[in-house]
């Protein structure tokens, strides 16, 4: 009788329909927020008023000058190209360094034994479960304490301390599915430990590596909570410039570059599976 109903057209249009709700429920808020970028209503981002482009146009080239009310609730390019500049620059820092930090940590774990192997496992991914108002709090009293300028390093430094860990998950997930034969024929074959990591080793977990990589600079550039509390006078990014502006009011200039910021984030998304889609078929 349940095989009878599981197997039915009226089950299977349930599933469809569950399907396209779940896909809704995750995607419908992005979908208004592409919608009302080209809402022409400066000062009600929801109330619909008319058709435009001018916010887009306002973020690459500023307000017309003969459009006084569309300068009023508009930031200036060389503003917001200052703040995405910094979050590029503090997102490509950290990812890297953490790449290279979570990297070599899953390969000393994935290749030794020692005492208290599970507690540093379990040490390492700590800071991902910690609450971000905790870590920015802690991160803050640190800095402040240890005498630490608030800046864009100091950014750079609280980014890579929970970056390591999504960096040092993503690795050893390719390194635990990784046959270590050809490491113990290099080795056998008379090859040096960093002879086989650079022509064994980092070709096959590359693919981690760069996804590791592309998920810490994705989570970097949109922090929000963290940065919110180790960054100084001078070093904002862009989510916090979009905070900053959300304080004024609601505009659709913020629907615009949030807009942006997410067709950027699916681009890197996107080259990352796209990277890994190629050393597969490589193989």
């Amino acid at each position: 009788m349940i095989d009878r109903i599981l197997t039915s057209g009226i089950w299977r249009r349930l599933r469809g329909g569950y399907g396209l709700l779940f896909l809704g429920f995750l995607y419908l808020p992005l979908g208004l927020i592409f919608f009302y970028s080209f809402n022409s209503n400066p000062i009600n981002i929801v109330e619909w008023s008319g058709f435009t482009f001018d916010w887009y146009k306002t973020i690459f080239v500023g307000a017309d000058a003969e459009s006084n009310f569309d300068a009023v609730f508009s930031e200036s390019p060389a503003r917001i190209f200052e703040v995405v500049k910094n979050s590029l620059f503090i997102a490509l820092t950290a990812s890297a360094i953490a790449t290279v930090i979570g990297t070599a940590t899953a390969l000393a774990m994935g290749r030794h034994s020692f005492a208290g192997k599970r507690l540093y496992q379990a040490l390492l991914i700590l800071p991902m479960v910690v609450p971000d108002i905790v870590l920015g709090i802690a991160l803050l009293i640190f800095f402040v304490g240890a005498g630490f300028e608030l800046s864009l390093a100091t950014i750079i430094i609280g980014h890579v301390t929970f970056l390591s860990s999504y960096v040092f998950i993503v690795v050893s997930a390719r390194l635990a599915g990784m046959d270590t034969s050809l490491e113990q024929a290099s080795a056998d074959l008379g090859a040096g430990p960093l002879t086989t990591f650079r022509r064994i080793t980092l070709p096959q977990i590359m693919p981690g590596v760069m996804g590791g990589f592309l998920l810490g600079f994705i989570i970097s550039l949109d922090d929000v909570v963290i940065t919110y509390f180790i960054a100084g006078v001078g070093a904002q990014t862009l989510p916090l410039f979009i905070l900053a502006m959300m304080r004024r009011g609601l505009r659709p200039q913020i629907s615009a570059l949030a807009v942006l910021l997410l067709l950027f984030s699916f681009l890197v998304a996107a080259t990352g599976l796209w990277l890994r889609g190629r050393k597969v078929n490589r193989h």
